[in-house]
């Protein structure tokens, strides 16, 4: 209905020749103000330059609304105009609900239109951690909405194998094997203390016994590298998590790609050397200083390969570019949007996720995570203490622009406090009233009658359902699918309400019926967002 409206409005608002930059529809709060309310008369007394109330009057006597969906309306001071859905409209609704099934909330907004979605991009040199899986779960959830919405999507993982990190891991390694041999060795200054290595170290001696000190180091790193890649990639699946493309930063090296970047820079004259290193003149660029490309040790700096790398994503088609990035990318990321933007291409293709940390609380007590040292938490160790649901669930329930305190306490709990045991109570719930439905041989199907549903509760439930798809444009429209969670626990908890309330199964049949429909049409609803979130979707409980 919100769409409907909106079309007609606009259109009457083009006839008029007034903008629609304040149209907007939103539910009042009191349900005696209709089912959707809009303030633009409002928004356009200047403009039209008479009173609000007027200016309704104008918009809406121009408009025939369909009797079947718009029963009423009216306007109310100062400006609102408040309309009132038709009862067979929402009949209408919930049959459609039932009848989209599986498809029920998706919309066609990427159709034929291709989007990439790069996250997680941990380089090999341990186990993700639980700073890394809120990226995880955020980039795999926004690939899924842009895939509800009709996109072809490419899920990425860009990586680097090489440079210091890497080097240290690959002398790490050889310590540890070392060690293991009978020949104990020191791990270098700053290597990777994780019991990971001990591990991937004991698994190379089996399969190689004859290395040694002497042994060329690119046969440790390469075999670390393969092993914690592996790591990376069970980790991620455990959590339905399959990257398309694994993107190595080293090929941007080898087929020239760095170097042409820097031509393209120097060709328009924002390149220059100075104390050794090679900058980026974004002060031409209405920035407040240079940045270093190329430190004077001949080192990139993260933002050169990231140009190139975001180069070779245009090349490749992709209409809509989505990186998830951490924190630490808040001040790089601009640098290398003006770079493609002055290379000619449309950096409005391209939308960054900032997300911030998390926090692991064990009671009272903050767990310390570090890649090098051992006393980091896993996510591994996460998913086995909490599950796969509880961890999907609790790493998109807040904005990504807000700091994450994973509560252990509550993510354990096995009780309504917990909103994954809240979701899937509900679900669950339906399932259960709809086996004691055929157990007692009430059937049900399309021609029930549903204008018997007329109670407050029902009405609201109806409403919270109908809301779904609007829900998902509203994640892909803003990139923020905290959005998403938090509508699935207000539909459950307008089930629970309607529960508490109305009793479904009665002597009075056609009620019964008219009510297990719905809550048919619920039940998909829940099942769709939480298949959204990758979450499961029990029957039982």
């Amino acid at each position: 209905m919100k769409n409907y409206l909106e079309k007609k409005i606009a259109a009457r608002l083009e006839e008029l020749n007034w903008p629609a930059s304040d149209l907007q529809l939103s539910r009042p709060k009191k349900a005696e103000n209709g089912d959707w309310s809009t303030s633009v008369a409002m928004g356009l007394a200047r403009v039209a330059r008479q009173a609000p109330l007027k200016i309704a009057e104008t918009i809406l006597t121009g408009i025939d609304f369909d009797p079947h969906i718009v029963s009423r309306y009216e306007i109310a001071p100062p400006g609102f105009i408040n309309f009132f859905q038709a009862p067979d409209f929402l009949a209408h609704q919930i049959r459609q609900i039932v009848d989209l099934d599986h498809q029920y909330g998706r919309n066609e907004i990427g159709k034929d239109l291709k989007a990439q979605v790069e996250f997680v991009s941990a380089n090999p040199t341990g186990p993700l951690t639980v700073g890394h899986g809120r990226q995880s779960v955020l980039g795999d959830t926004l690939a899924s909405i842009l895939e509800w919405s009709g996109y072809e999507v490419t899920r990425e993982y860009y990586f680097n194998n090489a440079g210091r990190q890497m080097r240290k891991l690959g002398e790490s390694l050889r310590a540890r094997y070392l060690t293991l041999k009978g020949e104990p060795t020191e791990l270098p200054e700053d290597g990777y203390q994780g019991a990971y290595l001990i591990e991937i170290a004991r698994e190379l001696l089996v399969q190689k016994p004859e290395l040694s000190d002497t042994t060329d180091l690119k046969v440790f790193k390469e075999y670390a590298e393969t092993g914690i890649f592996q790591i990376i990639k069970d980790t991620l699946a455990r959590m339905g998590i399959i990257h398309d493309v694994f993107y190595n930063e080293n090929s941007l090296y080898d087929d020239g790609k760095i170097e042409e970047v820097l031509s393209l820079l120097r060709q328009k004259n924002l390149v220059y050397e100075g104390d050794g290193a090679t900058w980026f003149k974004t002060t031409g660029l209405g920035f407040d200083q240079d940045r270093v490309l190329v430190k004077s040790t001949g080192e990139p700096t993260y933002r050169l390969p990231d140009m190139a790398y975001h180069r070779e994503k245009f090349k490749r088609g992709f209409d809509l570019i989505v990186d998830v990035f951490g924190a630490d990318h808040q001040d790089t990321y601009p640098d290398v949007l003006a770079a493609l933007n002055v290379m000619g291409f449309d950096t409005e293709k391209v939308k960054v996720v900032i997300h911030q940390f998390v926090t692991l609380m064990r009671g009272d007590e903050v767990v310390k995570m570090s890649t090098r040292k051992a006393e980091f938490v896993t996510l591994d160790e996460l998913l086995d203490e909490v599950g796969v649901d509880v961890v999907r669930y609790f790493y998109i329930m807040r904005s990504a622009n807000s700091h994450l305190n994973f509560d252990l306490d509550l993510a354990k709990r096995q009780t309504e406090e917990n909103p994954v045991f809240y979701l899937q109570y509900a679900h669950a719930r339906i399932a259960s009233i709809l086996r004691k439905a055929e157990e007692r041989g009430i059937t049900f199907d399309e021609t029930v009658d549903l204008s018997l549903l007329v109670e407050p509760e029902t009405l609201a439930l109806i409403n919270e359902m109908l809301t779904f798809p609007e829900m998902i444009v509203r994640c892909l429209r803003t990139l923020e699918i905290h959005h998403l969670p938090t509508y699935l626990y207000s539909l459950a908890t307008a089930l629970h309400k309607f529960y508490t309330e109305q009793r479904v199964i009665s002597e009075n049949i056609p009620l019964s019926q008219a009510r297990l429909f719905l809550l048919k049409a619920v039940k998909l609803t829940l099942r769709n967002g939480l298949e959204v979130l990758g979450i499961s979707v029990p029957e039982r409980m």
